[in-house]
């Protein structure tokens, strides 16, 4: 190389891919090759196929040797194979081999043989470049080590560590699990609208859009709640979705401004039932992804083996601070009574939402093993049912594992004109500045004045519990894509 001039890898490539094309072979023409084995199929099954021919494709991940004999690594969706390729079997097409480089996608048909060493193998006998790579790999030994490159370019990550690619197969296999244990329990699986004309079902900030036909604003739904209540009115008795929700929030390791939720109802229980209903769930969920009720997260045991621990909220925060819940009346006397604790809040947020921010602080850490977090006061739960001895509180619980919220339940408010006074509430926090307050759903109402029957609610968040199962200690960690701010 001249001095002064800077190696282009991808310049090479690219004249490599011209040279190909005088041969009269283009690397992206074809539209299919006859796979008919994978590679970890191939091995295991190695006794039955030795000798046999057998058809494979994937990426060069690696190429040794020289002259008249290469090694190269083929990985498909299984995993590796080893290629044997030869002069002697392939005669001319074998000079195609200098053409090729880490990352080519390739076809490559022979039969199975084990090596020396031991190593089952194909001795190719005819091969085809079905795609030609034009950027090099991130270095194979070291894999893709910067965080946000692996955010940015998923598809980099997932060539290069395999643990990853193994985070997003324990995903796969959790939400086909969740389907199949609501299936087997007659829950019918449905879909409710994205874009709704008022975001409700918690207390978040909602994306907005507009249509331009309807010219009127549309939110992104944060919930997907009070649709599947709408069902239960309408005579279902037990209906779940799987689906994003969207809230316009801070990013973290535990947020990301879209994710997926898991929301089932089933008439004719309460909170109670939809606590042993999420016993057996996770208890079912841990044992087929992982093998086992226990697990590791983050250098911590997890048990899920059911009964888990109940810890009264109203309680807990007593034992922890000396204060009562009903005791801090006013915004002024939350505010204080986080300033006491040594908490940090940002202005403008109404009672309920710093005596929220507060359990989190002085409660929700402690709660490592899988536990209800239960009995929530009526003023942070908005659609939860009074509990009849206590109506200041509600029959709602919280499951915390690993000191971070998984799943929120409780016995649904079906009391139309109780839920009409909590929204009217909701609507003078608004008023006040709450942009997070629920906002006023008529609809909503109508249908429940029309009679919803008993019902228990429950909402679990799929990405955290994908954390716990992969021991991942961020959200972004098993999102495939998430949410970034564009490179300058």
């Amino acid at each position: 190389m001249p001095s002064g001039e800077t190696f282009d890898p991808r310049e090479v490539r690219l004249e490599k891919l011209r040279r190909l094309r005088q041969q009269g072979i283009d690397p992206y023409q074809a539209t299919k090759y006859p796979v008919d084995h994978l590679s970890q199929d191939i091995i295991a099954n190695y006794p039955q196929l030795e000798g046999e021919e057998v058809s494979v494709a994937g990426r060069i991940m690696a190429m040794r040797g020289h002259g008249r004999a290469w090694f190269v690594d083929l990985y498909d969706s299984q995993g590796r194979i080893q290629c044997h390729i030869t002069e002697d079997n392939l005669g001319s097409s074998f000079r195609l081999m200098d053409e090729l480089d880490l990352g080519d996608i390739v076809g490559a048909t022979g039969t199975v043989f084990t090596t020396r060493r031991g190593e089952v193998t194909i001795q190719v006998k005819r091969f085809q470049v079905l795609s030609k790579s034009l950027q090099d790999l991130p270095d194979k030994r070291h894999g893709l080590k910067d965080v946000d490159l692996r955010y940015r370019q998923r598809y980099l990550d997932l060539l290069s560590n395999p643990k990853v690619r193994e985070t997003f197969r324990i995903r796969s296999d959790t939400v086909a699990f969740l389907r199949h244990f609501f299936h087997e329990r007659d829950f019918v699986e449905v879909e409710t609208p994205v874009l709704l004309t008022m975001a409700g079902g918690t207390e978040a900030r909602p994306f907005v859009t507009h249509h331009h036909a309807l010219d009127m604003d549309l939110y992104l739904r944060i919930a997907l709640e009070l649709h599947l209540k709408r069902l239960i009115v309408g005579g279902y008795d037990k209906v779940f979705e799987i689906g994003r929700v969207f809230r316009n929030e801070g990013i973290s390791t535990r947020h990301n401004p879209e994710f997926t939720m898991l929301e089932l109802y089933q008439a004719y229980t309460d909170f109670e039932g939809i606590m042993r209903l999420v016993e057996e769930m996770m208890v079912g969920v841990a044992t087929k992804v992982k093998g086992s009720a226990r697990l590791t997260y983050q250098g911590q045991e997890i048990d899920f083996t059911p009964p888990y621990a109940r810890v009264d909220l109203v309680e807990r925060l007593l034992a922890k601070t000396g204060v009562h819940w009903s005791h801090v009346v006013t915004d002024e006397d939350a505010y204080a009574f986080a300033g006491r604790l040594g908490i940090k809040l940002e202005n403008g947020l109404a009672r309920a939402q710093v005596m929220d921010k507060v359990v989190s602080v002085v409660i929700e850490p402690d709660l490592v093993q899988p536990t209800f977090l239960w009995h929530h006061p009526v003023d942070i739960s908005p659609l939860a049912k009074r509990d009849a001895k206590s109506p200041e509180l509600t029959e709602r619980f919280e499951l915390f594992v690993a000191g971070r919220e998984l799943a929120n339940a409780f016995s649904e408010l079906n009391d139309p004109l109780d839920q009409r006074e909590r929204f009217l509430e909701q609507q003078r926090q608004r008023t006040a500045g709450n942009q997070e307050a629920h906002p006023f759903d008529e609809d909503f109402l109508n249908a429940l004045e029309h009679a919803m029957p008993p019902t228990g609610g429950l909402g679990v968040g799929i990405d955290r519990l994908v954390m716990l199962l992969t021991d991942s200690a961020s959200i972004r960690d098993v999102v495939l894509f998430p949410t970034m701010r564009p490179l300058e």
